[in-house]
């Protein structure tokens, strides 16, 4: 392939990757009603202040706060990985991240694959290694 088509095929996964980060991030941030429930069963405020009503209200605050913490970890790297393949740097992170993807069911696992493919390109991984003076 041509050096333009493969600077337009990654401009487009930069992009793609910034559209699904921004999806993920919003989707990271559903348990927060989890969150408030068990913030509030913590307090009290919905059961009464007694042992069991305490776990499960820990328990809430503790599984939500872990799956709002991946997922926007997991936002970020895939914001940053949009980036660098926009500036055609860190080649092998931004491998790692399109494998990573593939496990976000349906869109992540086309991006990943997608990506992939153009980045294990001699030229795409040529052009990854050349920095303009």
């Amino acid at each position: 392939m041509s050096a333009s088509a493969d600077a337009d095929q990654l401009r487009l996964l930069s992009i793609f990757h910034y559209i699904l980060g921004g999806l993920t991030a919003l989707l990271a941030l559903f348990p927060v009603i989890h969150l408030v429930i068990g913030i509030a069963l913590l307090g009290g405020h919905l059961a009464p202040d007694d042992a069991e009503s305490r776990f499960v209200g820990a328990l809430f605050v503790g599984v939500a706060a872990l799956f709002i913490g991946c997922g926007l970890v997991l936002a970020g790297l895939l914001l940053y990985a949009g980036r660098c393949l926009a500036t055609r740097r860190h080649h092998l992170f931004c491998t790692v991240v399109a494998g990573v993807s593939c496990a976000l069911m349906p869109l992540g696992t086309v991006l990943g694959v997608f990506t992939l493919v153009v980045l294990l390109r001699p030229s795409v991984k040529a052009s990854f290694g050349a920095r303009p003076a």
